[in-house]
């Protein structure tokens, strides 16, 4: 995903493309042709005609009739060739109204980066409404894209943190105030976009979205958003402050990237989430503060939820009464050193859910009354004590598809 191009011809298929005249009308011709001596043969078997009377005089009736049916063909060639010509012109006028709509798309365009980048922070916010109208009304996918990597790459930019209330740095703490209410009305208009459409703006769903990096310390709403054939990037992002929802998200297709974030202070939720065939990455991540909230999530029907080399260091990450039904979901390296884990009532009916090398050896991580009744799930060469309740969640002896270390296989508290 980029987020730097530029507004580009449209390669949606409506640009024109015509065959030449000549080649239209041998093709047209000799489809006529065949259609009429289809329709001939077809009529001579139907009327079971079994040879021409050669020894027939022409009389003034056939002759009147062949006169018509001359004039017949005639006009029906002129019909195919008015046909072409029609054809040609509408496909001339849809080209040039759509060149028309591109053109003004790039004028639009153009006036409203220039907006965002303007000193005056209202300036700025008109300018991002600016984008955002411009993506909805966009002609093709690719003029849409353009303005949402636009709007991306502005929440990506470096900007400069609070001052604070020292009256020295009042104007500076003012105008960082009105910087960051530019900011998060980005944050709210691509949560608004991205969730089914509601009134009169069109869905962004199916487009890239590239927050990389980006320090999320405002409100986002993804309530009931599909993310469907897209590339979504979280990648870095700091979730500082604020509440982040993915609630009834559905993750069905495409790759969506949380890799090296940083939960710190945010409240993310994912209450009633599904991860059913999407590629969804939290290797690397830092749980360092906040809530974050998987319960309950479905993991199913052959999604893959990567959380390799997280750190639970801090977060309260909830995956209670969550369901493992066919995804693979790995927490290999993972470390829980601090804060609370909870699987408590989560259901392990099926799929691949693997711990290895995983470390446990601070935080409150807790099994208690989670099932498991079908899958795999592989706790071996893990470091540190088994987690609360997860011996007498598994049972004594532990079922073939839970693989625990020797040492975990005692009852535990």
């Amino acid at each position: 995903m980029t987020a730097n191009r530029g507004p580009r011809a449209a390669t949606d298929g409506r640009e024109l493309r015509l065959w030449k005249a000549g080649w239209a009308l041998t093709v047209i011709f000799t489809a006529a042709i065949l259609a009429a001596g289809s329709v001939f043969y077809g009529l001579v078997y139907l009327l079971d005609f079994q040879e021409i009377d050669t020894t027939a005089k022409l009389d003034a009736k056939t002759l009147f009739d062949m006169v018509k049916l001359s004039f017949g063909v005639v006009a029906g060639a002129g019909a195919l060739v008015a046909l072409v010509v029609a054809y040609r012109r509408q496909r001339v006028d849809e080209a040039g109204a759509h060149r028309e709509a591109t053109r003004l798309h790039t004028e639009r365009f153009s006036q409203a980066v220039d907006k965002l980048g303007s000193d005056s922070p209202a300036v700025r916010l008109g300018g991002v409404y600016a984008l955002a109208g411009l993506a909805d009304d966009a002609p093709t996918q690719d003029l849409r894209q353009t303005c949402i990597d636009v709007l991306c790459a502005y929440l990506q930019l470096p900007f400069t943190p609070d001052p604070g209330d020292d009256p020295a740095d009042q104007e500076e703490h003012h105008r960082y105030l009105a910087l960051r209410k530019v900011r998060h009305t980005i944050l709210r208009l691509i949560g608004d976009h991205y969730r089914p459409p509601r009134g009169t703006h069109r869905s962004w769903q199916g487009c890239d979205l590239d927050l990389t990096d980006v320090t999320i310390d405002g409100d986002m709403n993804f309530y009931g958003a599909e993310f469907t054939g897209s590339n979504v990037s979280f990648c870095g992002a700091k979730f500082t402050r604020g509440t982040v929802s993915f609630n009834a998200a559905r993750f069905t297709g495409g790759d969506v990237d949380f890799g090296n974030a940083e939960f710190s202070g945010s409240d993310v939720t994912f209450y009633l989430a599904a991860f059913s065939g999407s590629r969804v990455t939290f290797s690397d991540a830092k749980f360092t503060g906040g809530t974050v909230n998987f319960s309950p999530t479905e993991f199913s029907s052959g999604g893959k939820v990567y959380f390799d080399g997280a750190e639970f260091t801090g977060s309260n990450v909830s995956f209670y009464s969550s369901e493992f039904s066919g995804s693979r979901v790995t927490f290999s390296d993972a470390k829980f050193t601090r804060g609370t884990v909870s699987f408590n009532a989560a259901r392990f009916t099926g799929g691949d859910v693997d711990f290895n090398n995983a470390e446990f050896s601070g935080s409150d991580v807790t099994f208690h009354d989670a099932e498991f009744t079908g899958g795999t799930v592989n706790f071996l060469d893990v470091v540190g004590p088994a987690p609360h309740g997860l011996a007498a969640a598994v049972g004594t002896p532990p079922p073939a598809r839970v693989n625990l270390p020797s040492a975990w296989q005692s009852p535990i508290s």
